[in-house]
This record gives structure tokens, sequence and C-alpha cells, in this order.
């Protein structure tokens, strides 16, 4: 646990009493502070008080006296579409409103890092899509090179639920738009952009916010490094704004597009090659085509990132290599469930939007699509376009009937179910065929979340190939 810095003998509020917020209250109470909790659940607020938590309703006259700050979790709205009623009288009362992230950012050094041979690093990984594959796969190769790291954030652990720093140590974090947003501290030694699409527009009020609350990363004082991904316009900018010339090696620019090979730090990957280049020179290269953990060039953008960043850190171009070969990737991202008569069962059930289904779906040939789910703002899009390679998609959700007829100039057939769509695909699939899903849609019409809906792929899947 990092005990939280800053408040001893403080009264501060929580809210929200998710798997962040309780980390919150604890790290809060480690810290020296009184922790007042507050979520609208009452079982929520029934465990936190079996902890010793004090509950108080923060909308209450006056609950607010007294109060040092309020920590909100992140799928709690602070300003779009609108303020919680909470975080709304906080700000009446003049509270600061903040998150688990600026917590650890603020507490995350320590006076023992006097001490310490090698300072410890953080690497902070956003972006649309990518960042839990880029988070994790960093963490991987520091792993198998025998580095001390830690993996938190919107993957795995809390933040606040890390141990405190080792000599040298490297935290990689990935964050969201949630938690980069309202952070009131940010400040990692490296950050890595992704790419930018649409999604989460209504929380941010539209692409201009969307793309605000991504930025923040990079804005307070500059990370040492920073890892961008040039391929979107947004990119293209940050990268532009960040550098103070085409030969600052500060920017390391990442493409799967085009090459770079320019006077700067460039990681590109064409046709299944990573390629390095610094000062106009290759400086290293990696067959990724071999790998099956990172297929499709979305996942070749994310070996990209992820190889600028250990680069960044000091690791040679082989010993990444060899980490990456080892890579199984991660579950609900493009993960491998089955081999069967000659067909394969991918499960991408993270692919919750139509950027993310049309990397995807670029990854394969030969498709089974099943796709379908509660649909985005900003609708389907061009995303037929990206289907040249499906055979047949598959439609589930409980509004798959309109979902198929916007995937224009594809045979589809509206299954309604999951159960029913892995049925179908299995009858219709054959030999060299890719049973895929991917849904371009989030999974709350039928799910509680897209870890359920790609569960359940599985289980289906694994029950009619064993």
């Amino acid at each position: 646990m990092i005990p939280v810095q800053g408040y001893e003998g403080a009264q501060v509020a929580v809210l929200g009493l998710g798997r962040s917020g309780f980390a919150t209250a604890r790290a809060l109470r480690e810290g020296g502070a009184e922790a007042i909790c507050w979520d609208d659940n009452p079982v929520a607020r029934e465990k936190a008080e079996a902890e010793g938590f004090a509950c108080r309703d923060l909308l209450k006259q006056g609950a607010f006296e007294g109060v040092a700050a309020l920590i909100v979790s992140p799928g709690i709205p602070h300003l779009y579409p609108e303020p919680n009623p909470v975080v709304r009288a906080a700000l009446l009362a003049g509270v600061p409103v903040d998150n688990d992230i600026g917590l650890f950012f603020r507490s995350f050094a320590t006076r023992e890092w006097d001490m310490f041979e090698t300072s410890p690093r953080v690497v902070a990984v956003t972006g649309s899509n990518g960042k839990s594959t880029t988070s994790a796969l960093i963490h991987h190769v520091l792993s198998e090179a025998g580095r001390r790291t830690q993996l938190a954030g919107n993957i795995g652990r809390g933040v606040l639920d890390l141990e405190p720093a080792e000599d040298g140590e490297v935290v990689v974090l990935e964050l969201s738009s949630y938690q980069t947003d309202l952070a009131r501290s940010l400040t990692p030694d490296i950050c890595v952009f992704t790419n930018l699409g649409p999604d989460h527009l209504d929380r941010h009020a539209g692409m201009g916010g969307y793309f605000a609350a991504k930025r923040r990363l990079f804005a307070e004082g500059g990370p040492d490094r920073a890892v961008v991904g040039v391929d979107e316009d947004e990119g293209l900018y940050l990268a532009g704004q960040l550098s103070e010339g085409a030969a600052d090696d500060r920017v390391i620019r990442v493409s799967v597009e085009r090459k770079l090979t320019d006077a700067g730090w460039n990681v590109f990957a064409r046709k299944g090659f990573l390629s390095e280049y610094r000062k106009g020179r290759q400086a290293g290269s990696i067959d990724l085509r071999p790998i099956k953990g990172l297929p499709g060039a979305h996942n070749h953008q994310n070996a990209s990132a992820a190889y600028a960043v250990c680069r960044a850190l000091g690791l040679a171009p082989k010993v990444i290599e060899a980490a990456f070969a080892s890579f199984g990737g991660l579950p609900h991202r493009s993960q491998i469930i089955a081999e069967a008569n000659g067909v394969t069962f991918v499960n991408d059930s993270k692919a919750t939007n139509v950027d993310a289904a049309k990397m995807a779906l670029s990854a394969f040939k030969r498709i089974r699509w099943i796709c379908g789910g509660l649909e985005k703002e900003g609708g389907l899009g061009n995303l037929a376009e990206s289907a040249g390679e499906v055979v047949k998609a598959y439609v589930i959700g409980r509004e798959a009937a309109g979902f198929a007829m916007q995937l224009k100039g594809v045979d589809a057939e509206v299954c309604g179910t999951m159960q029913k769509a892995v049925a179908r695909a299995i009858e219709d699939a054959q030999e060299g065929d890719v049973v895929l899903l991917a849904p371009a849609a989030a999974s709350f019409d039928q799910y509680d979340s897209f870890e359920k809906r790609g569960d359940d792929f599985a289980t289906l899947v694994t029950a009619a190939t064993t």
C-alpha cells in the first residue's frame, strides 16, 4: 500500500466505494488521515463501516465542514455530462476535488529514495485503444529482463494498492481519460499516447474534451520522455507541441502507417517488421510476424510503443525481442481461445468501440465475426468498410436487428444471444476461418462488463471444441 502524504490529521471525503474507493480510504488511513466515506449503495457503506470507516451522507447540509478534500472514484462524473451532486456540493463549499491517481503522484516518492542508487520511475500509458496491452507488454518485458516492476491503474491493481517502491523499480500505469482528467498531480517519468478515436464523448463533451483529458498527462512540467503515436492528427499535434525540433529525442514518435526515418527518435512497424531509427540511422529491428500474442497492425502499434519505452529505460533490442516472443497477450484482447478443425477462435471482447473493432478486423483473414451490443455515441460509422475479410457477421445484443442493418454490404445474421452466435458460426466455419468476437459496442445491454461477455464466448467455444 502507498500511504497518502499531505493529509495527516485531516478529514478527507471518499466518494464511491468500489475497488479504487476502498484502496483510497485505506491508504488515507495509513497516511494518518481520517477517511469519511460515502456510496449510494448501502451494502458498500456497510462494508466500509465494518472496516472501521465513518460514513457520512455528503449531500447533507454542512457535510463538507472541516473536510480537506474530496476524492472521487473514476466512474463518477465531475463535469460532463453533468457533475455528480456530491461533486457539485464539494465545489460549492470550496473543497478541492481529486482522485486516487492524484494522490498516488503526490505520495509515491518518499525520503527513503535518498538512499537508493537508482530512483524509481513511473511509466504512464494512455490512449483510446491498446493501452492495456501496451502497459502489460512493458511490464512483461521489464519482468523478463529482471527489472523490478509493478503494474497498476486501469489494469490489475489500484494505484494505491501498490507496494512502496524499491531501488531502481519501474511502475507501469495504464490510465484512462477518466483518471487523467481529474488528477491534480500527474508527474510520470515516461508518458505514452497510443492513439485517439471517438470514445467516452458524453463524459468529455466531445472529441476536444476527450483529447484534452488525455493531454493532461503530458502537461505538468512534461515527462522526461514522451512516446507518441502519430498516425492521427491529435498525436501528430501532441508530438509537435512537446518537441523543440526534429532532432529532439525526448519525443519518440511511433507509427504503423508510414516510415519514420528523420533526425529524431522513431519506432515504426510496417508489414510485420518493427524498426527503430535514431538520427536517421537504423538502431534496431524485430520481426513481429511469428509472435502469436501480438497479431495485427494494432498490436504492432502496441509493440512499437512498448519497445520505445523499454529502449528509453535502457534495454537492448535483443532483450526486448526475446521478451516479446514469450508474451501471451491479454484476456479479451485478440486472445486465441481455441484452434479446432482448422478454425481459430479469437476473443477480442475489449473491442468496445468502432476503432478497436476495425483494428481487430484488420488482423485476420476469412473472419466469421460476432459483433453487436450497446451501440456507442457516434454510431458504427464506416465500420462496414473495414469488413473486407468478413465472410459473415453474427449479430448479438438487444438491438441486434438495428445493428445488422448498419452493416451494409456484409452478410449478417441476427442471432441475439452469444450462445446462438457461437453455435451458428461453428456450423458455418470452414478450415482456415477465424471466428472473431469483436463487438464494436459496449456490453451493458446483456453483460455486466466486457470481461463477462468475453468469458461467455470462451466458455461456449471451449465446450463446443473439446
